[in-house]
C-alpha cells in the first residue's frame, strides 16, 4: 500500500476509492481507508464527484456509512478486526476530512442530492443526520434533493426532507417547495403533490 500513490487519477480521472465506491466494494474501499495517506473528499475529473458522492447515488449504504466514521458502521456486518480500525482512524474519517456535503463541480448536486432523486431512503437518513449537510443545497440548476425526490416520486425520502429541523429552515422555502410541486404534478406524483401542497405559496 506504500509503493504507489493511492490518490493518482487514472485515464478516466477516477481514483481507487472513487472507483471501489462507486460500485459498492465494501471490503476495497474498507481497504483504502486503512491508508493513513488516502484522500476522501478527492473528486473525479469529469463530473468533480467524490467517492462518497458516487456510493450515496447509487444506493451503497454500507459503503456510505464507512465514509460517515465508525459511529454510522453496522458492527453486526464488520468484523472486530475493522472495528479496531475504525477507531484507529476515526478522526480521519469523521473529521479531517471526510466532507458528506460537497457538490460535485458539473451539476452542483451534493451527495444527498443524488441519493435522494435516486430514491435511496436509507442513505438519505443517514445523511440528513448529520449537521453538517445541508437539505435544501440547491444545484446549478436550483434543484434541491427535495425537488429530485418530488420529481421521481420518491415519497419516502420527501417526508425525511420535510421534517429535517435546522432551526430557521424546518422546511424548504416557498420558491423551492413550487419547483418541487411543479415536478411532482408533471410526472403525475399525487401522494407527493399533497404533501408539498401544505408547503406551497397560495
Amino acid at each position: 500500500m506504500d509503493k504507489w500513490d493511492m490518490n493518482q487519477r487514472d485515464g478516466a480521472g477516477m481514483t481507487p476509492l472513487i472507483w471501489a465506491a462507486r460500485y459498492g466494494h465494501e471490503q476495497v474501499v474498507r481497504l483504502l481507508l486503512g491508508n493513513e495517506h488516502i484522500q476522501l473528499d478527492q473528486q473525479d475529473v469529469s463530473s468533480g464527484r467524490t467517492a462518497l458522492s458516487w456510493a450515496a447515488g447509487n444506493g451503497h449504504e454500507g459503503v456510505v456509512r464507512l465514509f460517515l466514521g465508525p459511529r454510522y458502521v453496522d458492527s453486526r456486518r464488520t468484523g472486530r478486526r475493522w472495528g479496531k480500525a475504525a477507531r484507529a482512524v476515526g478522526v480521519l474519517i469523521g473529521v479531517r476530512y471526510a466532507n458528506p456535503d460537497i457538490p460535485d463541480t458539473a451539476n452542483g448536486r451534493t451527495p444527498l442530492s443524488w441519493a435522494a432523486g435516486n430514491g435511496h431512503e436509507g442513505i438519505v437518513a443517514l445523511l440528513l443526520g448529520r449537521k453538517d449537510v445541508n437539505p435544501h443545497s440547491s444545484s446549478k440548476s436550483l434543484r434541491t434533493p427535495l425537488s429530485w425526490a418530488a420529481a421521481n416520486g420518491h415519497e419516502g425520502i420527501v417526508k425525511l426532507l420535510l421534517v429535517r429541523g435546522d432551526g430557521n429552515s424546518d422546511t424548504p422555502n416557498a420558491y423551492h417547495c413550487n419547483i418541487a410541486l411543479s415536478l411532482a404534478a408533471e410526472n403525475g406524483h399525487e401522494a407527493i403533490m399533497r404533501l408539498l401542497g401544505r408547503l406551497s405559496t397560495p
